[in-house]
């Protein structure tokens, strides 16, 4: 199996047409069928199916895919060994993070590391920590900052780790909002703004069940600025880390419940980072 058999194949699987990978890898459309043939052949099974729509992988094509995205994913990190040896001069770097990040600056992190390191190109995606970690996991990214009340799943390398509390947050004037601490059971029935696919519902979702409480869940969303707006128009009440609720403005208030904090976690998938810019970036965010 050569390098630029794997290529190609990543190309056609991604584009989901040998005329968008062949104009993707600038060959000729024939040269990457070849290619691709002269691979099924080596492997022994075919890796696409192919129809006049639309070129689709095979259960042999989604065996390999992985395989080939960390075969790439290794080559590009030797390429940044080498060029460690110019001083990290050039490379790049991929980070992740979840929207309700507080225990560290990541926007001037990356400001004071980029004044030391211009040549290195940095990539940030935020989401959910479920997809944050398999991106992690698969060499999408180097690194991510995971949140979760559970170990680190997939094996993953927690370099470091910081506890985040959780409050109420609620509309100005709300009756929970005035009182400095609640039990569980006060949220029975409570008009609640879910923080969709994040790992604060799943916890308030695991407690709340525990202790036998209905939530009353009105609303949902993806973004926590517009989760406060939510907030704000008196819709409902929610959950979100106390330095989070301290930047709204919204009244907030502490659970008198064991269980509400959480883990951040700086992760990665090795225990020392193959790719030289992303341990820089570790050392520095570390230091």
């Amino acid at each position: 199996m050569e390098l630029r058999q794997v290529e190609h194949f990543l190309a056609v699987a991604r584009a989901g047409s040998f005329t968008a990978a062949a104009a993707h890898v600038h060959v000729v459309q024939s040269a990457l069928s070849a290619s691709i043939r002269k691979l099924e052949t080596e492997l022994g099974a075919p890796l696409f199916e192919r129809t006049t729509r639309r070129v689709m992988l095979t259960e042999a094509g989604r065996a390999l895919l992985p395989l080939a995205q960390r075969i790439l994913a290794d080559v590009e990190a030797a390429r940044d060994e080498v060029a460690a040896v110019s001083e990290l001069t050039r490379g790049r770097v991929a980070i992740g993070t979840i929207q309700t990040l507080t225990v560290i600056d990541l926007p001037g992190q990356l400001g004071r590391f980029r004044q030391h390191y211009p040549g290195i190109h940095l990539h940030v995606r935020d989401g959910t920590v479920p997809a944050l970690a398999a991106a992690v996991t698969a060499g999408d990214l180097d690194l991510s900052f995971l949140a979760g009340v559970e170990p680190l799943a997939g094996g993953l390398i927690s370099f470091s780790h910081w506890t985040q509390e959780l409050v109420l947050v609620c509309p100005a004037g709300h009756r929970l909002g005035k009182r400095r601490r609640i039990r569980l059971p006060e949220l029975e029935h409570e008009p609640f703004l879910v923080f969709r696919r994040s790992g604060i519902q799943a916890l308030l979702e695991r407690e709340c069940a525990a202790a036998g409480v209905a939530l009353n869940p009105v609303c949902e969303a993806t973004h926590v600025p517009l989760l406060f707006e939510l907030v704000a128009a008196g819709l409902g009440v929610t959950v979100l880390p106390r330095p989070v609720a301290e930047r709204s403005g919204l009244p907030f208030t502490e659970f008198d419940h064991p269980g509400f904090q959480r883990e951040i976690h700086l992760a990665g998938r090795e225990q020392t980072p193959s790719n030289p810019a992303a341990r820089a970036l570790l050392a520095h965010l570390l230091d």
